[in-house]
Parts: C-alpha cells; structure tokens; sequence
C-alpha cells in the first residue's frame, strides 16, 4: 500500500499543484480509505514529502573518487537537464521564481541581465533543499529569508525596510 500511496500522492501533485493535493485525491488514486492514510500521516503534505524524498538519489562518490571537479561534472546530465526544463518547466509556464522575476525585469525594476538560470533557480531550490532536509514544508518566516537573503541580493535588491527585522531570525 505504501507504494501505491507514493505514486498517488506525486500523481497528484504533479497533475494539481501541491497545494490542491487533498487527502481524497491520493485515497482515491491509491485505491485505498481515507482513515488508512491518517492513522500514518497527518496531511497530505507529509506524504508528498516523504514521496518525494524515497524518490530522491543518494549519490555517492565512487570508492576511488580523487577529482572533486572531474566527480562532480560526472554526475551532471546536461541532456537530461535541457528536457526536465523544456519538456516540464518551460511546457508549463515556466517556474515561478523565474516567471516573478521576468515580470519585474520586463517592468524595469530589475535588470534583465542579473536573470541567469542559477538566479531563476534559487528559490526553487531553496525550498526543495528544505523539504528534502527537514521533510517538512517551510514556514513563512523561511520562504521570506529565501527572498530577502538570497533572491534579492541575486538580483541586486535590498529587502524592504519593513523586511528587516526577518533578517537573522531563522537558526
């Protein structure tokens, strides 16, 4: 049953976005009750979380592993890559950090030339890099440090004063 729940919940967090997956919707998809899924996990965000973390690699260098640089260029698929972004992100829209950025670039308030994939990529990766560690979805207060300590900076912003007193807040 687990697996067929892990399925489920990454169907359908890919076919509704995370915030719409319900427990209903992975119960249904699973072929299994409702109640099976709440006396394991407490919201549909926490399996979708753990889905996702049984599906993520753990890389290991080889035994032999002497060249950090030629090891680490290794493990990168650039083709595999190139049809993650046309074939998922760019199919639909895009990502959101850098749809937000590219609508503010396009109004003049950041400039177009500080938008390389690594900056349209912080804040996904953030957050990814979160769950992926804590298995949880992070707060408020975190996805607010994303913005203000990295995204930004990136960009070649200042938070808003108001922002601030976020700074330094998370441990």
């Amino acid at each position: 049953m687990e697996e067929a729940v892990y399925t489920a919940a990454l169907e359908e967090t890919a076919e509704l976005g995370l915030a719409r997956v319900t427990m209903e919707g992975i119960a249904r998809r699973a072929d299994t009750a409702k109640t099976s899924l709440y006396r394991r996990w407490s919201s549909p965000e926490d399996i979708v979380l753990r889905a996702l973390y049984r599906a993520y690699p753990v890389e290991q260098p080889s035994p032999g592993a002497d060249d950090l640089r030629g090891d680490s260029e290794a493990q990168r698929r650039p083709d595999l890559h190139e049809r993650l972004y046309a074939e998922v992100f760019d199919a639909r829209g895009s990502r959101f950090t850098r749809t937000v950025l590219r609508h503010y670039a396009d109004n003049g308030q950041i400039d177009p030339a500080r938008l390389t994939p690594v900056v349209a990529d912080i804040g996904e990766a953030l957050m990814l890099k979160y769950g992926i560690d804590s298995m949880e979805l992070p707060g408020d207060d975190y996805i607010a440090a994303i913005v203000d300590q990295a995204i930004l900076p990136a960009v070649g912003r200042a938070p808003d004063a108001r922002d601030e007193d976020r700074r330094g807040r998370l441990e």
